[in-house]
Protein backbone atom coordinates (compact mmCIF):
# COMPACT_ATOMS: atom_id res chain seq x y z
CA UNK A 1 0.00 0.00 0.00
CA UNK A 2 2.64 2.64 0.96
CA UNK A 3 4.31 2.58 -2.87
CA UNK A 4 1.03 2.91 -4.17
CA UNK A 5 0.34 6.23 -1.40
CA UNK A 6 3.50 7.65 -2.55
CA UNK A 7 2.94 7.65 -6.31
CA UNK A 8 -0.81 9.25 -5.55
CA UNK A 9 0.95 11.47 -3.59
CA UNK A 10 3.12 13.12 -6.09
CA UNK A 11 0.55 13.19 -8.82
CA UNK A 12 -1.44 15.05 -6.14
CA UNK A 13 1.36 17.40 -5.42
CA UNK A 14 2.20 17.99 -8.78
CA UNK A 15 -1.37 18.68 -9.87
CA UNK A 16 -1.75 21.27 -6.91
CA UNK A 17 1.59 23.31 -7.63
CA UNK A 18 0.85 23.03 -11.77
CA UNK A 19 -2.55 23.97 -11.34
CA UNK A 20 -1.55 27.99 -10.78
CA UNK A 21 0.73 27.51 -13.68
CA UNK A 22 -2.08 26.43 -15.59
CA UNK A 23 -4.26 29.14 -14.64
CA UNK A 24 -1.50 31.86 -15.26
CA UNK A 25 -0.82 30.21 -18.81
CA UNK A 26 -4.35 30.14 -19.59
CA UNK A 27 -5.17 33.69 -18.64
CA UNK A 28 -1.63 34.90 -20.48
CA UNK A 29 -2.89 33.10 -23.78
CA UNK A 30 -6.87 34.16 -23.25
CA UNK A 31 -7.98 30.62 -22.92
CA UNK A 32 -10.95 32.18 -20.50
CA UNK A 33 -14.45 30.99 -20.81
CA UNK A 34 -16.60 34.05 -20.34
CA UNK A 35 -19.96 34.46 -18.18
CA UNK A 36 -22.69 35.17 -20.61
CA UNK A 37 -26.79 34.51 -20.28
CA UNK A 38 -26.22 30.95 -21.24
CA UNK A 39 -23.65 30.81 -18.05
CA UNK A 40 -23.76 30.04 -14.77
CA UNK A 41 -20.28 31.42 -12.97
CA UNK A 42 -20.32 35.48 -12.91
CA UNK A 43 -16.84 35.95 -13.34
CA UNK A 44 -14.65 35.19 -16.42
CA UNK A 45 -12.48 31.56 -15.49
CA UNK A 46 -9.37 30.02 -17.16
CA UNK A 47 -9.38 26.76 -18.41
CA UNK A 48 -7.07 24.74 -19.68
CA UNK A 49 -7.30 23.00 -16.26
CA UNK A 50 -6.51 19.76 -17.34
CA UNK A 51 -2.81 20.40 -17.80
CA UNK A 52 -1.99 20.24 -14.14
CA UNK A 53 -3.87 17.03 -14.15
CA UNK A 54 -2.23 15.03 -17.00
CA UNK A 55 1.16 16.86 -15.52
CA UNK A 56 0.51 14.91 -12.35
CA UNK A 57 -0.36 11.76 -13.80
CA UNK A 58 2.75 11.79 -16.07
CA UNK A 59 5.61 12.72 -13.00
CA UNK A 60 3.83 10.68 -11.18
CA UNK A 61 4.21 7.29 -13.30
CA UNK A 62 7.56 8.37 -14.63
CA UNK A 63 8.63 8.02 -10.61
CA UNK A 64 6.96 4.76 -10.46
CA UNK A 65 9.02 3.62 -13.16
CA UNK A 66 12.32 3.96 -11.53
CA UNK A 67 10.28 2.41 -8.32
CA UNK A 68 11.56 -1.07 -7.02
CA UNK A 69 7.85 -1.81 -6.30
CA UNK A 70 6.20 -1.14 -9.54
CA UNK A 71 9.66 -2.15 -11.84
CA UNK A 72 8.02 -5.64 -12.88
CA UNK A 73 4.66 -4.13 -13.93
CA UNK A 74 6.14 -1.51 -15.96
CA UNK A 75 8.50 -4.63 -17.59
CA UNK A 76 5.70 -7.07 -17.80
CA UNK A 77 2.96 -4.64 -18.80
CA UNK A 78 1.79 -1.92 -21.25
CA UNK A 79 -0.65 -0.51 -19.75
CA UNK A 80 1.28 2.01 -17.77
CA UNK A 81 3.22 3.41 -20.76
CA UNK A 82 -0.24 3.56 -22.73
CA UNK A 83 -1.92 5.10 -19.88
CA UNK A 84 0.62 8.24 -19.86
CA UNK A 85 0.59 8.24 -23.90
CA UNK A 86 -3.00 8.06 -23.88
CA UNK A 87 -3.17 10.87 -21.44
CA UNK A 88 -0.84 13.46 -22.94
CA UNK A 89 -2.39 12.71 -26.62
CA UNK A 90 -5.90 13.18 -26.10
CA UNK A 91 -5.15 16.04 -23.52
CA UNK A 92 -4.10 17.58 -26.84
CA UNK A 93 -7.13 16.85 -28.30
CA UNK A 94 -9.09 18.78 -25.47
CA UNK A 95 -6.83 21.27 -25.25
CA UNK A 96 -7.56 22.24 -29.07
CA UNK A 97 -11.18 21.82 -28.57
CA UNK A 98 -11.00 24.27 -25.37
CA UNK A 99 -9.58 26.66 -27.38
CA UNK A 100 -11.12 26.61 -30.82
CA UNK A 101 -14.45 24.41 -30.27
CA UNK A 102 -13.98 21.37 -32.34
CA UNK A 103 -17.03 19.35 -33.79
CA UNK A 104 -18.48 16.14 -32.14
CA UNK A 105 -17.20 13.71 -35.41
CA UNK A 106 -14.01 15.55 -34.81
CA UNK A 107 -13.93 14.97 -31.29
CA UNK A 108 -14.94 11.83 -32.10
CA UNK A 109 -12.76 10.58 -35.04
CA UNK A 110 -9.85 11.86 -32.24
CA UNK A 111 -11.03 9.59 -29.33
CA UNK A 112 -11.38 6.60 -31.84
CA UNK A 113 -7.96 6.92 -32.90
CA UNK A 114 -6.60 7.63 -29.47
CA UNK A 115 -8.07 4.68 -28.18
CA UNK A 116 -7.30 2.38 -31.24
CA UNK A 117 -3.51 3.51 -30.44
CA UNK A 118 -3.59 1.98 -27.27
CA UNK A 119 -5.59 -1.02 -28.30
CA UNK A 120 -2.73 -1.79 -30.37
CA UNK A 121 -0.31 -1.15 -27.14
CA UNK A 122 -1.92 -3.83 -25.82
CA UNK A 123 -4.40 -2.12 -23.39
CA UNK A 124 -7.52 -4.97 -24.59
CA UNK A 125 -10.17 -6.53 -22.68
CA UNK A 126 -8.92 -10.21 -23.53
CA UNK A 127 -10.97 -11.98 -20.97
CA UNK A 128 -12.60 -12.08 -17.51
CA UNK A 129 -14.20 -14.38 -14.53
CA UNK A 130 -17.78 -15.59 -15.11
CA UNK A 131 -20.13 -17.12 -12.12
CA UNK A 132 -20.91 -20.67 -12.88
CA UNK A 133 -18.89 -20.53 -16.08
CA UNK A 134 -14.89 -19.74 -15.31
CA UNK A 135 -13.24 -17.47 -17.30
CA UNK A 136 -14.50 -15.89 -20.79
CA UNK A 137 -12.46 -15.75 -23.31
CA UNK A 138 -12.80 -12.65 -25.87
CA UNK A 139 -12.52 -13.47 -29.74
CA UNK A 140 -9.47 -10.90 -31.11
CA UNK A 141 -12.35 -8.77 -32.96
CA UNK A 142 -14.45 -8.73 -30.26
CA UNK A 143 -11.83 -7.94 -27.45
CA UNK A 144 -11.02 -5.13 -30.07
CA UNK A 145 -14.43 -3.41 -30.68
CA UNK A 146 -15.00 -3.47 -26.88
CA UNK A 147 -12.54 -1.95 -25.48
CA UNK A 148 -12.72 0.77 -28.31
CA UNK A 149 -16.00 1.37 -27.27
CA UNK A 150 -15.11 1.29 -23.28
CA UNK A 151 -12.43 3.54 -23.64
CA UNK A 152 -14.49 5.85 -25.42
CA UNK A 153 -17.50 5.74 -23.54
CA UNK A 154 -15.55 6.72 -20.68
CA UNK A 155 -13.86 9.45 -22.14
CA UNK A 156 -17.56 10.63 -23.08
CA UNK A 157 -18.92 9.84 -19.65
CA UNK A 158 -16.73 11.79 -17.60
CA UNK A 159 -17.09 14.41 -19.76
CA UNK A 160 -20.91 14.17 -19.69
CA UNK A 161 -20.30 15.25 -15.76
CA UNK A 162 -18.08 18.02 -15.61
CA UNK A 163 -20.92 20.55 -15.39
CA UNK A 164 -20.15 21.79 -12.12
CA UNK A 165 -17.16 23.08 -10.15
CA UNK A 166 -16.02 20.35 -8.64
CA UNK A 167 -17.76 17.00 -9.94
CA UNK A 168 -15.76 15.34 -12.39
CA UNK A 169 -13.35 15.45 -10.15
CA UNK A 170 -14.11 14.79 -7.19
CA UNK A 171 -16.22 11.40 -8.87
CA UNK A 172 -13.49 10.59 -10.85
CA UNK A 173 -11.49 10.43 -7.65
CA UNK A 174 -14.30 8.31 -5.41
CA UNK A 175 -14.47 6.04 -8.70
CA UNK A 176 -10.15 5.48 -8.74
CA UNK A 177 -10.09 5.39 -5.13
CA UNK A 178 -13.09 2.38 -4.88
CA UNK A 179 -11.45 0.42 -7.64
CA UNK A 180 -8.24 0.65 -6.64
CA UNK A 181 -9.45 -0.88 -3.32
CA UNK A 182 -10.92 -3.73 -5.61
CA UNK A 183 -7.84 -4.43 -7.50
CA UNK A 184 -5.76 -4.09 -4.57
CA UNK A 185 -7.69 -6.46 -2.59
CA UNK A 186 -8.44 -9.12 -4.68
CA UNK A 187 -6.09 -11.91 -6.28
CA UNK A 188 -4.28 -10.90 -9.65
CA UNK A 189 -1.81 -11.81 -11.93
CA UNK A 190 1.37 -9.43 -11.04
CA UNK A 191 3.15 -10.08 -7.85
CA UNK A 192 2.83 -7.30 -5.26
CA UNK A 193 1.82 -4.35 -7.44
CA UNK A 194 -0.55 -4.23 -10.68
CA UNK A 195 -1.02 -2.06 -13.37
CA UNK A 196 -4.71 -1.12 -12.69
CA UNK A 197 -3.97 -0.25 -8.89
CA UNK A 198 -0.97 2.39 -9.74
CA UNK A 199 -3.06 3.92 -12.62
CA UNK A 200 -6.07 4.23 -10.55
CA UNK A 201 -3.47 5.75 -7.54
CA UNK A 202 -2.10 8.31 -9.49
CA UNK A 203 -5.29 9.47 -11.04
CA UNK A 204 -7.20 9.92 -7.54
CA UNK A 205 -3.95 12.01 -6.83
CA UNK A 206 -4.54 14.14 -9.59
CA UNK A 207 -7.83 14.38 -9.12
CA UNK A 208 -7.25 15.32 -5.47
CA UNK A 209 -3.95 18.07 -6.10
CA UNK A 210 -6.91 19.64 -8.14
CA UNK A 211 -9.92 19.71 -6.51
CA UNK A 212 -8.90 22.58 -4.17
CA UNK A 213 -8.52 24.76 -7.06
CA UNK A 214 -12.04 23.66 -9.02
CA UNK A 215 -14.15 23.25 -5.80
CA UNK A 216 -16.93 25.56 -5.82
CA UNK A 217 -16.11 28.83 -6.45
CA UNK A 218 -13.69 27.41 -9.07
CA UNK A 219 -10.52 29.69 -9.71
CA UNK A 220 -10.15 27.29 -12.81
CA UNK A 221 -11.72 24.75 -14.92
CA UNK A 222 -10.71 21.68 -16.32
CA UNK A 223 -12.48 21.77 -19.36
CA UNK A 224 -12.03 18.98 -22.14
CA UNK A 225 -8.49 18.78 -21.51
CA UNK A 226 -8.99 17.54 -18.41
CA UNK A 227 -12.42 15.62 -18.38
CA UNK A 228 -11.10 13.50 -21.41
CA UNK A 229 -7.67 12.41 -20.15
CA UNK A 230 -9.21 11.17 -16.74
CA UNK A 231 -12.09 9.04 -18.43
CA UNK A 232 -8.98 7.33 -20.42
CA UNK A 233 -7.16 6.63 -17.10
CA UNK A 234 -10.24 5.19 -16.06
CA UNK A 235 -10.55 3.08 -18.97
CA UNK A 236 -7.24 2.20 -19.05
CA UNK A 237 -7.61 1.01 -15.08
CA UNK A 238 -10.76 -1.22 -15.41
CA UNK A 239 -9.65 -2.79 -18.48
CA UNK A 240 -6.09 -3.76 -17.35
CA UNK A 241 -7.83 -4.60 -13.68
CA UNK A 242 -10.94 -6.74 -15.00
CA UNK A 243 -9.59 -7.79 -18.52
CA UNK A 244 -7.13 -9.54 -17.35
CA UNK A 245 -7.56 -10.77 -14.23
CA UNK A 246 -8.77 -14.65 -14.42
CA UNK A 247 -9.42 -14.72 -10.60
CA UNK A 248 -13.19 -14.37 -8.96
CA UNK A 249 -13.93 -12.32 -6.29
CA UNK A 250 -12.12 -13.04 -2.93
CA UNK A 251 -15.31 -12.60 -0.41
CA UNK A 252 -17.79 -14.84 0.86
CA UNK A 253 -20.96 -16.63 -0.34
CA UNK A 254 -22.53 -13.42 -2.10
CA UNK A 255 -19.16 -12.62 -3.90
CA UNK A 256 -19.64 -15.89 -5.66
CA UNK A 257 -22.01 -14.58 -7.73
CA UNK A 258 -21.17 -11.37 -8.00
CA UNK A 259 -19.42 -10.87 -11.54
CA UNK A 260 -16.08 -8.74 -11.72
CA UNK A 261 -17.08 -7.11 -15.63
CA UNK A 262 -19.46 -5.26 -13.17
CA UNK A 263 -17.89 -3.48 -10.90
CA UNK A 264 -16.56 -0.64 -13.12
CA UNK A 265 -19.78 -0.33 -14.35
CA UNK A 266 -21.28 -0.12 -10.49
CA UNK A 267 -18.31 2.30 -9.41
CA UNK A 268 -19.40 4.72 -12.58
CA UNK A 269 -23.28 4.37 -11.94
CA UNK A 270 -23.64 8.30 -11.96
CA UNK A 271 -21.94 8.90 -15.28
CA UNK A 272 -23.49 6.22 -17.32
CA UNK A 273 -27.10 6.55 -15.69
CA UNK A 274 -26.45 10.17 -16.70
CA UNK A 275 -25.15 9.54 -20.17
CA UNK A 276 -28.09 6.67 -20.39
CA UNK A 277 -30.67 8.93 -19.59
CA UNK A 278 -29.18 11.64 -22.13
CA UNK A 279 -29.58 9.46 -25.12
CA UNK A 280 -32.79 7.88 -24.25
CA UNK A 281 -33.94 11.51 -23.61
CA UNK A 282 -32.68 12.93 -26.95
CA UNK A 283 -33.94 9.79 -29.13
CA UNK A 284 -37.42 10.32 -27.13
CA UNK A 285 -37.63 13.71 -28.63
CA UNK A 286 -36.18 12.82 -31.99
CA UNK A 287 -32.99 15.15 -31.01
CA UNK A 288 -29.60 13.84 -32.61
CA UNK A 289 -26.99 12.37 -29.95
CA UNK A 290 -25.14 15.77 -29.74
CA UNK A 291 -27.86 17.82 -29.38
CA UNK A 292 -27.28 20.20 -25.97
CA UNK A 293 -30.22 20.37 -23.22
CA UNK A 294 -29.82 21.52 -19.69
CA UNK A 295 -31.53 18.43 -18.13
CA UNK A 296 -28.77 16.44 -17.16
CA UNK A 297 -28.67 15.34 -13.42
CA UNK A 298 -26.91 17.99 -12.03
CA UNK A 299 -28.99 20.46 -13.88
CA UNK A 300 -32.07 19.17 -12.58
CA UNK A 301 -30.34 19.27 -8.92
CA UNK A 302 -29.80 23.09 -9.74
CA UNK A 303 -33.04 23.85 -11.14
CA UNK A 304 -34.98 22.56 -7.78
CA UNK A 305 -33.11 24.86 -5.62
CA UNK A 306 -29.73 23.40 -4.96
CA UNK A 307 -26.44 25.43 -4.78
CA UNK A 308 -23.51 24.15 -6.96
CA UNK A 309 -21.94 22.94 -3.93
CA UNK A 310 -25.09 20.77 -2.36
CA UNK A 311 -25.37 19.24 -6.08
CA UNK A 312 -21.79 17.94 -6.19
CA UNK A 313 -22.07 16.97 -2.01
CA UNK A 314 -25.65 14.94 -3.04
CA UNK A 315 -23.40 13.49 -6.57
CA UNK A 316 -20.57 12.69 -4.38
CA UNK A 317 -22.50 10.73 -1.85
CA UNK A 318 -24.34 8.66 -4.25
CA UNK A 319 -21.32 7.83 -6.07
CA UNK A 320 -19.51 6.54 -2.63
CA UNK A 321 -22.84 4.84 -1.95
CA UNK A 322 -22.84 2.92 -5.11
CA UNK A 323 -19.18 2.12 -4.89
CA UNK A 324 -19.48 1.15 -0.96
CA UNK A 325 -22.42 -1.65 -2.11
CA UNK A 326 -20.37 -2.87 -5.17
CA UNK A 327 -16.95 -3.79 -2.65
CA UNK A 328 -19.22 -4.42 0.05
CA UNK A 329 -20.54 -7.63 -2.54
CA UNK A 330 -17.26 -8.63 -3.40
CA UNK A 331 -15.44 -9.04 -0.65
CA UNK A 332 -16.94 -9.14 2.55
CA UNK A 333 -17.62 -12.74 3.70
CA UNK A 334 -21.05 -12.89 5.35
CA UNK A 335 -24.94 -12.40 3.57
CA UNK A 336 -26.26 -10.85 6.48
CA UNK A 337 -23.55 -7.82 6.30
CA UNK A 338 -23.76 -7.75 3.25
CA UNK A 339 -27.36 -7.24 2.72
CA UNK A 340 -27.51 -4.70 5.66
CA UNK A 341 -24.55 -2.55 3.82
CA UNK A 342 -26.42 -2.43 0.36
CA UNK A 343 -29.97 -2.12 2.46
CA UNK A 344 -28.90 1.19 3.97
CA UNK A 345 -27.05 1.99 0.97
CA UNK A 346 -29.66 1.75 -1.24
CA UNK A 347 -32.34 2.86 0.70
CA UNK A 348 -30.24 6.27 1.70
CA UNK A 349 -29.84 6.30 -2.26
CA UNK A 350 -33.16 6.18 -3.22
CA UNK A 351 -34.27 8.46 -0.41
CA UNK A 352 -31.93 11.13 -1.46
CA UNK A 353 -31.75 10.44 -5.55
CA UNK A 354 -35.80 9.59 -6.61
CA UNK A 355 -36.92 12.76 -4.74
CA UNK A 356 -34.40 15.34 -6.66
CA UNK A 357 -33.93 13.79 -9.97
CA UNK A 358 -37.22 13.17 -10.88
CA UNK A 359 -38.99 16.34 -9.34
CA UNK A 360 -41.00 18.14 -11.67
CA UNK A 361 -39.34 20.79 -13.57
CA UNK A 362 -39.48 24.38 -11.51
CA UNK A 363 -40.73 26.99 -14.12
CA UNK A 364 -37.84 30.08 -14.27
CA UNK A 365 -39.36 33.45 -13.90
CA UNK A 366 -38.67 36.61 -15.03
CA UNK A 367 -37.99 39.29 -12.50
CA UNK A 368 -41.16 40.54 -12.42
CA UNK A 369 -42.09 37.32 -11.23
CA UNK A 370 -44.33 36.66 -14.63
CA UNK A 371 -43.23 32.94 -15.98
CA UNK A 372 -40.57 32.80 -18.57
CA UNK A 373 -41.66 30.18 -21.45
CA UNK A 374 -38.35 30.40 -23.11
CA UNK A 375 -36.19 30.32 -19.73
CA UNK A 376 -35.87 25.96 -20.18
CA UNK A 377 -35.18 26.56 -24.01
CA UNK A 378 -31.64 28.47 -23.56
CA UNK A 379 -29.78 26.24 -24.90
CA UNK A 380 -26.09 25.77 -26.41
CA UNK A 381 -25.50 25.53 -30.43
CA UNK A 382 -26.22 22.01 -31.58
CA UNK A 383 -22.89 19.44 -30.58
CA UNK A 384 -21.86 22.03 -27.76
CA UNK A 385 -22.73 20.45 -24.31
CA UNK A 386 -23.61 23.68 -21.95
CA UNK A 387 -22.23 23.11 -18.71
CA UNK A 388 -23.55 24.21 -15.12
CA UNK A 389 -20.31 25.55 -14.41
CA UNK A 390 -20.13 27.48 -17.71
CA UNK A 391 -17.93 26.04 -19.54
CA UNK A 392 -18.99 23.90 -22.76
CA UNK A 393 -18.12 20.55 -23.44
CA UNK A 394 -18.61 18.87 -27.10
CA UNK A 395 -20.94 15.46 -26.59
Amino acid sequence: MIPYLIVGAISAIVAFAATPVARRVALKIDAIDHPSDRKVHPNPTPLLGGGAIVLGVVVALMVAFFMPQFREVFRVSSEPLAALVGSVAIFLVGAYDDLRVSSVLGKLTWQLLVSVSLVLMGVQLLYFWFPTQGIITLSPDLAFLISVLWMVAMMNAVNFIDGLDGLAAGMTAIAAIAFFLYVYQGEGLYEGASPAALICAVTAGACLGFLPWNFNPAKIFMGDSGAMPLGLLLAVATIAGVGRNPYPPTGGDVAAFSIPILIPLLVLAIPFLDVSLAIIRRVRKGHSLGHADKEHIHHRLLDIGHTQREAVLLMYLWSGLISLCALAIAFIDGRGLVLVIVGVSLAIFLGTFVPRVFAPWRRKSNGDGSDDPDASDDEAPDGEELAADGSQSTV
